[in-house]
């Protein structure tokens, strides 16, 4: 895990996670644009099934089933009242270094924090599937 990856950095940058938004659902007239779910810190992560999945850049919180009138930055609150990016009082251009630095420190600890969840999930995965196994062998035993 690289702590200042380029490409997770950039994100930082409201431009460049507008980028992200090619074929979103929602457009003029909507509470939930892309210009104002960039803004609210998200990037666009559509899957086949889901065209209107989101995750935050920073606190990695993924959202979709987005209505017309969503308010982004409210429900990017409501679904992660820690996000220290959601939080900010100020634009990230604005942060000192030190306080930039800060701010990535927060973001690692939700990186590290997804990482153990999904580790956590794929062995409690493995540890039910094993249990079948045995469970099978024990009654054909």
């Amino acid at each position: 895990m690289e702590l200042m990856n380029e490409d997770h950095l950039k994100m930082y940058l409201c431009s460049n996670r507008l980028a992200t938004y090619s074929g979103w659902p929602f457009d003029e007239g909507c509470a939930c644009t892309a210009e104002t779910m960039a803004k609210a810190g998200f990037i666009h992560t559509p899957t086949d099934n889901s065209p209107d999945v989101v995750q935050c850049f920073f606190c990695y919180k993924e959202l979709e089933g987005w209505e017309p009138e969503d308010d982004p930055v409210k429900e990017h609150v409501s679904h992660s009242p820690k996000c220290h990016f959601i939080l900010l009082k100020q634009a990230v251009e604005e942060l000192t270094v030190e306080g930039f630095l800060k701010l990535q420190k927060e973001r690692q600890k939700f990186l590290i924090m997804k990482n153990c969840n999904q580790a956590i999930e794929k062995f409690e995965e493995s540890a039910k599937s094993r249990r079948r196994d045995i469970t099978k062998m024990a009654m054909e035993g």
